[in-house]
């Protein structure tokens, strides 16, 4: 278990603290002005994994990916607008099968070498095809790539075996970041280790402590902030320290008492305390597949589409939504949420009506025993689900959720996502039918992204690994996602997101609970913090007014 590095902090005595920093803060005289210098110190609640820029996707390592890489693109988060930033401009053809990007002069990564086209030619090639040598999996957000072409030293061309149109917006999600060509001859167990990553962003790695704390300092020669950013040099901060303390009750300790900074994952709960004392909450959306329950219909307990739609009509979602959460988590009304690129409201597909789903239950042939649960041919219907750890609150949703169809006579057996055999069992739908799951990016493709088979593959579709079921595949849902990855007209491909949303309501493979937010929490004399896209923190800008 990790050591909190703030032992000695509980929530009492916390008051007194919190209000002298209020008091200060709202005596201060604001400053309009950036001030350099400083060292944020930014909680976090678990520690980052491999930073091999596609594992970007899990959140603590795409708040340290963020601020050490740079991308060809840059996605306002206000407009979801695609802007330059490495590349100043770039072509594509009719079809989306070629890419042509322009990249700014005088970039370096890090270690000096050149940011040219050469090496942003390696990235994608290793983005887009992999590297089985060095266990390098293919990006989830390059589709349909071929190859790169280096056409001068700071133009290069990116062709497609089949119509690609996200890849655009995939050039500026956190998955595409920069990295030097000698972070690419690493192998990608490596990369946990987060100082042999070399890019070309605005801070730099100076030290970690792995899985406890990471530091890292400002570049002082970098120049090349995205393009409509008013500030293009050097970071105002001097080093941010990352400082993982899993207990939510001490990160928030830590910041009132002036211990913290910048929070990330703060409860629901803390929320109100939070703001009364005059600290800021930050709910970025992450845009993408919301927070669910899916299936896996090669475990034949969840097979029949009855027993799955009768436990999204037995489930209870408001409520949960009620109890747990706050304004920052609207209720879901779709598969993805209503800030997504072809959201499709689905509210009247997703209503709780438990006697609907009884009498589901009652004609998928589940009849309630003498135990009180539904039994079939002297079978129970009893169904596993692990806890998903960077989720929030994600063990106490599914522990309602268990209430709730405990009432119909389903059991849902809820585990801790730190047990040992979480990783294999949920890529087991023999013996996991039920899991959490959600991803964010700001494009249609997102979908692709969560239930491909050759992507994320969250319906473990043709049996997962377990080799003991494999029987469920569905071509017309795989059809669709291909559709969205290839479809170059933009009203057509964003109908085709809409099909798919209808498609995986209608199948019951997935019970939307609510759209994510990240949720941070900051002091009030942290001043400039951003956030990219889909939720990820941002300290180029960030000064501190103290």
């Amino acid at each position: 278990m990790i050591r909190s590095p703030f032992p000695a902090l509980t929530r009492r005595g916390f008051g007194m603290m919190a209000m002298a920093l209020t008091l200060a803060a709202s005596t201060a005289l604001a400053q309009e002005t950036p001030k350099t210098g400083g060292t944020l110190i930014y909680l976090e609640q678990q520690p980052h994994t491999v930073l091999y820029p596609p594992a970007g996707g899990f959140y603590p390592n795409g708040g340290i990916l963020n601020q050490i890489t740079d991308k060809l693109t840059y996605q306002n988060p206000k407009t979801l607008e695609i802007e330059p930033w490495i590349a100043e401009r770039w072509e594509v053809n009719t079809d989306s099968t070629q890419y042509t990007f322009h990249l700014r002069p005088g970039v370096t990564f890090s270690d000096g070498t050149p940011l040219d086209a050469a090496a942003v030619a390696l990235n994608f090639d290793t983005f887009g095809l992999g590297n089985k040598e060095r266990n390098f999996p293919v990006s989830e957000v390059v589709n349909n790539y071929e190859r790169s072409e280096v056409l001068d030293p700071l133009t290069v061309r990116f062709r497609f075996k089949a119509p690609s149109p996200g890849f655009l917006q995939g050039t500026s999600v956190i998955g595409s970041g920069l990295v030097a060509p000698a972070t690419l001859k690493r192998n990608f167990a490596e990369l946990g280790d987060a100082k042999l990553i070399i890019g070309s962003g605005p801070f730099v790695v100076e030290s970690e402590t792995l899985g406890t704390e990471l530091a890292l300092k400002a570049r002082e020669d970098y120049a090349w902030g995205p393009a409509k950013l008013g500030h293009q040099g050097r970071p105002f901060l001097d080093a941010i320290r990352y400082v993982i303390v899993p207990e939510d009750g001490v990160r928030i300790g830590a910041l009132t008492a002036g211990q913290g900074d910048v929070v990330r994952q703060i409860q629901a709960y803390d929320e109100d305390g939070l703001t009364s004392q005059g600290f800021t909450i930050a709910a970025p959306s992450t845009r993408g597949v919301n927070n669910s329950i899916v299936f896996r219909p090669d475990n034949p307990l969840v097979a029949d589409a009855k027993v799955r739609r009768a436990l999204l009509h037995g489930t209870d979602r408001q409520a949960i939504v009620q109890t747990l959460f706050s304004k920052n988590y609207p209720l879901a009304t779709s598969v993805i949420a209503s800030t997504a690129l072809g959201y499709v409201d689905l509210s009247d597909k997703l209503g709780f009506d438990a006697a609907k789903a009884a009498s589901l239950l009652d004609e998928a042939g589940w009849k309630v025993g003498a135990s009180g649960l539904r039994e079939r041919d002297g079978q129970r219907l009893e169904l596993t689900a692990y806890e998903s750890l960077p989720q929030p609150q994600n063990k106490a949703a599914l522990q309602l959720v268990a209430q709730q169809w405990g009432t119909l006579g389903v059991k849902l057996n809820v585990l801790g996502g730190d047990a040992g055999s979480a990783v294999a069992d949920n890529l087991d739908p023999a013996k996991t039918a039920v899991s959490p799951a959600m991803v964010g990016r700001a494009d249609p493709d997102v979908l692709k992204s969560q239930y491909y088979p050759k992507n994320r593959n969250v319906l473990l579709q043709t049996g997962g690994v377990s080799g003991k079921v494999k029987s469920f595949r569905d071509d017309k849902l795989n059809g669709l996602l291909e559709g969205i990855a290839a479809e170059t007209d933009p009203e057509k491909r964003l109908a085709l997101a809409g099909d798919v949303q209808r498609y995986v309501v209608d199948e019951a493979y997935a019970i939307p609970i609510f759209e994510e937010p990240q949720v941070y929490g900051s002091a009030p004399y942290v001043k400039g913090l951003a956030f990219e896209a889909v939720g990820r923190p941002s300290f180029y800008g960030v000064w501190l007014d103290k």
